[in-house]
């Protein structure tokens, strides 16, 4: 497993609240935040997380604000310098990803692309 700089992701004080609400009732050490980017929306690429276990051989483990977030190599270029935050209001809550590396968004808010890898557009479906 690859060691990574902490500054690759980082979590608003709002999100790793949350992440610890999430996780109060979890024993196991190793949970963490995964974190990962997918090729899919129309704009050419998706987040995607979710509560893992455990890290996997091809995972960067990071820390952030005392909280574990996994990403796959494959997704840490598109992430760096990348802020999780969680947000509640009255049209929803859920976690949001403030990416410098987004050059685009789609008008759904839930793709984007870079300057350097536009991804493959798809329609724009939730």
């Amino acid at each position: 497993m690859l060691e990574a700089q902490p500054t690759v992701v980082d979590l608003t004080d709002a999100a790793v609240s949350k992440l610890r609400e999430l996780t109060s009732e979890e024993t196991n050490p190793a949970i963490g935040l995964r974190v990962y980017v997918y090729s899919g929306g129309c704009s050419g690429f998706r987040y995607g997380m979710m509560l893992e276990d455990a890290p996997t051989a091809e995972d960067n483990i990071l820390e952030a604000n005392g909280v574990k977030v996994y990403v796959d190599g494959k997704s840490i270029d598109l992430l760096k310098g990348s802020q999780i935050d969680y947000v509640d209001t009255l049209m929803g809550a859920g976690f949001t990803v403030n990416n410098p590396n987004a050059v685009a968004a789609c008008g759904c808010g839930s793709s984007f692309r870079t300057a350097d890898d536009s991804g493959q557009a798809r329609a724009c479906a939730h």
